[in-house]
């Protein structure tokens, strides 16, 4: 395999020398970096940062040939780049992250949390200020779910505030059809398990009952594919109607439906318990409205402070 060209350091240097930035375009792999090497990140968790995608799915990238650090295709994640590298992803050039920056999105019933649909149908993305930088979501709700969602333009974040160990409790109200009965709620509160997949324990609480039809509190940390609706649907109450209002300390309030509203980067940092670098995070700018048939702003920060 033909040797990567010197930058010009000394032979004697222990730090690896970096791909000449303005050679040409190979198809050849870059080697990795000794993991002594302290200065910058590695390629995965740089692409997370940048809000291409999420960790796991920089390193499929990765494998598929498809990351090249000026100009030289990579083969293994544990590469470290920094601003100065010219980083592509499919040809196309991936800009340095940005600031840590958060919104709320109050998403209504009837939009997919994707960027596209195969099946043509209408996108979070697609009513959302085009004026937004490259965002992310922090975990999804389905089509029918609707309230709370978190935005982000770094990838990286969203993947540490989805993760069961993080702690970042869910929080829904829930109307189902159906008798809830103490036992079904013990039953919720222990795991369940449905169709192979292993829920676990969810705190559910009876609001009130109108007729047939109960408002149900549910609390709950993981967050898998329509867990909410399929718990309950294990306990034979039947999920007509699903509200997230909130996600860790950040809540819903009185945001509007299809608002979107910028989080301050302070309240962030104090909120996640110091989890976020602040020399990453922004000034937020004046509060932008989502496209959607409600565009008033909402008057809450739509935050809380954390029990101790």
């Amino acid at each position: 395999m033909t040797e990567r060209r010197e930058t010009g350091q000394s032979r004697t240097s222990k730090r690896p020398a970096r791909p000449n930035q303005n050679s040409e375009t190979s198809t050849q792999p870059a080697k990795a970096r000794s993991s002594n090497w302290e200065d910058g990140d590695r390629i995965a968790k740089y692409l997370a940062h940048a809000g291409v995608c999420s960790r796991r799915d920089a390193e499929g990238l990765i494998e598929q040939g498809k990351v090249t650090v000026n100009g030289r295709r990579l083969d293994s994640p544990a590469f470290k780049v920094t601003r100065r590298d010219t980083i592509r992803v499919d040809g196309q050039v991936v800009k340095a992250p940005e600031n840590t920056r958060l919104w709320r999105y109050h998403k209504p019933a009837g939009l997919i949390t994707a960027t596209r649909d195969p099946d043509g149908r209408s996108t979070i993305f697609d009513h959302l200020p085009k004026h937004l930088p490259r965002v992310v979501t922090v975990g999804r709700l389905d089509l029918t779910t609707e309230g709370l969602l978190i935005l982000t333009n770094d990838g990286e974040l969203a993947r540490q505030m989805e993760l069961p160990s993080t702690g970042l409790e869910r929080h829904y109200r829930a109307r189902a059809h159906g008798k809830v009965t103490p036992e079904a709620l013990a039953e919720l509160a222990k795991g369940v398990i449905v169709d192979g997949v292993e829920y676990a324990p969810m705190q559910v609480e009876l609001e009130r009952t109108t007729g047939t039809n109960n408002w149900l509190s549910v609390v709950l940390k993981e967050g898998k594919n329509r867990e909410v609706r399929k718990a309950l649907a294990s306990v034979g109450l039947t999920v007509n109607r699903l509200i997230r209002i909130q996600y860790g300390p950040f809540v819903l309030g009185d945001l509007a439906s299809g608002v979107l509203d910028e989080i301050n980067p302070d309240q962030i940092a104090e909120l996640l318990g110091g989890d976020i670098r602040t020399d990453r995070m922004a000034r937020p700018k004046p509060r932008s409205q989502g496209r959607g048939p409600n565009t008033r702003s909402g008057r809450k920060t739509g935050l809380h402070r954390r029990r101790k």
